[in-house]
């Protein structure tokens, strides 16, 4: 019996992710029309559907969670993705992110069992999420084509941005053995001046050119061509709501 319940669990282990504090975790979009976006997001990178908590629709490739899309509760809010870092304990890491200088935007929140969320906003007020898992561990799959590979920071203070995140996720970005899923860099060099401080998720594609174009067909548009980066070549584009994303090949 003991070595059934040993055998049963190294299978538990290896179909469960967990994620350590401050590795992205999940991403979500807040979206006017869900609906919309279903047929926008599938026709792009083939995922599905599932409801998973009200009329939050999960989203899966292959029957691996990859991300949600939401409906905004106040329809004057942004259409964005959000990026949410892992965490045990949501309340103790809000707690670390105001005497950090940061601010909540939303306190720790239950979302039935599949865990707790929050959102919150750095120094320079760029907004993520965290993510305290219950049933719902995070990404099912990810770093693959359809799935989430990389979020950046764009900031106007990178310096400001590694102490700050530094200090809260200091094992998961500067660690002996960490292998970061996100970077920062300075708003200009993408984006206009005036554009605020904020995060840009990506999804890997396996054919550049070829996404860009669905994108297009499906209603969306280029905002930024392909250009080089440390970590892969990468295109910014808005979904057909607007809201932003990057593609990258590596």
């Amino acid at each position: 019996m003991a070595e059934n319940r040993a055998s049963a669990n190294e299978e538990t282990q290896e179909v469960e992710v967990v994620y350590g504090e401050g590795v992205p975790c999940w991403v979500d979009a807040q979206l006017n029309d869900v609906e919309a976006g279903k047929r926008f997001y599938g026709g792009l990178f083939g995922w599905t559907f599932e409801r998973a908590h009200g009329s939050l629709a999960l989203a899966e490739l292959d029957g691996e969670p990859v991300a949600s899309l939401a409906p905004k509760a106040d329809g004057r809010l942004p259409t964005v993705w959000t990026v949410y870092f892992a965490t045990p304990d949501a309340e103790a890491l809000t707690r670390r992110i105001t005497a950090a200088g940061g601010q909540v935007v939303m306190p720790p929140t239950p979302l039935d069992d599949l865990g707790t969320a929050a959102l919150a906003a750095d120094t320079e007020g760029a907004v993520f999420g965290l993510w305290q898992p219950g049933s719902h561990r995070g990404f099912g799959r990810r770093h693959a084509a359809g799935t989430f590979v990389w979020a950046q920071l764009y900031t106007r203070d990178t310096g400001a941005a590694n102490a700050f995140y530094g200090g809260l996720f200091h094992d998961a970005l500067f660690g002996s053995d960490a292998e970061p899923d996100f970077g920062r860099a300075e708003v200009t060099e993408v984006f206009p001046a005036e554009m605020p401080p904020h995060f840009l998720t990506h999804f890997r594609v396996a054919d550049l050119e070829d996404a860009l174009g669905a994108v297009q067909r499906l209603g969306g548009r280029v905002q930024a061509p392909p250009f080089e980066t440390s970590y892969g070549r990468v295109a910014v584009v808005t979904d057909n709501q607007g809201a932003s994303f990057a593609l990258l090949r590596r």
